[in-house]
């Protein structure tokens, strides 16, 4: 068993967003790759054991101060392997300053069949943030005939205003996992499934919604169960998918269309997201 921790911190100096603090602990790395024009300054987590096993903790805390703008990503995609008993633990807390911009966009997690995780996703919001941000989440490896039959799963995600809770949301898979992911009213029998938040600190988050549908409705991501909608000044989407590598597509397609039209960056992400 291992604990890791990183924590990373960005504030404005002299006009531009610069590192202010940042501690790591194995196996966590944290590297900061040069953006590409237009994007704001990077954080890029590695998980050097290469997945995490059972009994791990992972503490991930990341701060962006009063008109600062960054991007958190990680290196490839988080695999849970199969545990007998323990459980690995993710916490994740995320604090966006005043007029700040954070945009929280990892890659998928994998959950070997037989995994057990516990995560939590904390978002702190003070006046006027921005942010753009969430996850997904694979049932098994697919492309090895492996599917997310036995093991544990309870995430939990929270937004706060001012310390105020706006919006939460808890999922619990446990017992007979593979009954409840092929049950038609609960993941009928999807192979990933995904959440993403956005958060304005102005625009009416109704005025993204048509442009959202419309995304998730067109080209091949319309293959896939997809609903977008608002809740505490908040536009949360959420993907259903028996492919999860077409999900990751659709994915990125919603989170540039938010970036572009909420968060004045530019219409795609990051070059290390497509690697």
């Amino acid at each position: 068993m291992t604990h890791g921790t990183a924590e990373i911190g960005f504030a404005r100096r002299d006009g531009v967003t610069r590192l202010a603090h940042l501690y790591q602990a194995d196996p966590l790395r944290v590297l900061f790759p040069t953006p590409e024009t237009g994007d704001p300054v990077q954080a890029v987590i590695v998980t050097t054991s290469g997945g995490l096993v059972a009994g791990d903790q992972i503490d991930i805390a990341v701060r962006v101060d009063r008109k600062a703008s960054a991007h958190v990503t990680a290196s490839a995609a988080e695999k849970i392997y199969r545990s007998t008993a323990a459980t690995t633990v993710i916490r994740q807390l995320l604090t966006i300053g005043d007029d700040a911009t954070l945009e929280f966009l990892p890659p998928e997690t994998i959950l070997f069949d037989g995994a057990r995780l516990r995560r939590e996703l904390m978002i702190e919001l003070r006046p006027k943030a921005a942010f753009l941000g969430g996850g997904i989440t694979v049932f098994g490896r697919r492309a090895r005939g492996e599917r997310f039959t036995r093991g544990f799963l309870r995430e939990v995600w929270e937004v706060r205003r001012e310390g105020r809770l706006v919006w939460g949301d808890a999922m619990h898979l446990d017992g007979d996992v593979a009954a409840i992911v092929d049950d038609p009213a609960c993941f009928d029998g999807a192979a990933a499934f995904a959440t993403m938040i956005l958060a304005t600190p102005s625009q009416d988050p109704r005025g993204f919604l048509d442009g959202a549908r419309a995304i998730q409705s067109s080209g091949a991501a319309r293959t896939l169960k997809a609903g977008v909608t608002t809740a505490a000044g908040l536009v949360i989407a959420r993907w259903l998918a028996a492919d999860a590598a077409l999900l990751r597509r659709a994915y990125a397609e919603l989170a540039s269309y938010f970036r572009v039209e909420a968060l004045g960056l530019p219409t795609r992400l990051p070059r290390l997201w497509h690697v």
